[in-house]
């Protein structure tokens, strides 16, 4: 059996937040970084291709082996609808029946928790784990910097810096 530790969000882009929050959880067999394909609560997000290329780049800069990129959200998107961490949780289940799944719960969902689609069954189904960040670098702090012309490289990994320097995804 295996314990994997299932981190969404929107990762619009990726932060040293989310990398403080991840490096936490070296003790799970693997963690999947999850990004969110249609936000539950309307939130503007990068388009979904482009965040999981800056979640790629941010994966190869942890350089942790246990941590990968899980596009599930593709799988069970249905237009005009947001994909529910219910439904992610439950598929990822049923693709893994024998092994241990820890829902990860970081500071902005956290106090939000309640208004997730199934949060009781949630709970009486999966562990869930609040981790906050120990950096306190949140994507918007990345997205303003940008906006403002201002040096990102201490809010985020060098690949995904350079990305976003290249990429003028912002």
């Amino acid at each position: 059996m295996n314990k994997i530790a299932v981190f969404g969000s929107a990762f619009n882009p990726p932060s040293i937040g989310h990398q403080s929050v991840i490096e936490s959880l070296t003790h799970f067999d693997r963690v999947l970084l999850i990004p969110s394909i249609s936000h539950a609560w309307g939130k503007e997000m990068l388009d979904y291709v482009k965040r999981c290329e800056l979640v790629e780049a941010f994966i190869q800069d942890l350089n942790l082996n246990n941590v990968k990129l899980s596009r599930i959200e593709e799988h069970l998107y249905q237009p005009e609808q947001s994909v529910t961490t219910f439904a992610v949780l439950t598929e990822l289940q049923n693709r893994h029946p024998e092994d241990h799944i820890t829902f990860i719960v970081g500071p902005d969902n956290l106090f939000n928790f309640a208004k997730f689609h199934q949060a009781d069954k949630i709970l009486d189904t999966w562990s869930v784990m609040a981790c906050p960040e120990k950096v306190r670098v949140r994507s918007t702090d990345i997205r303003c910097a940008i906006a403002k012309g201002q040096d990102i490289s201490a809010l985020t990994t060098p690949s995904v810096c350079k990305l976003l320097r290249n990429g003028r995804y912002y």
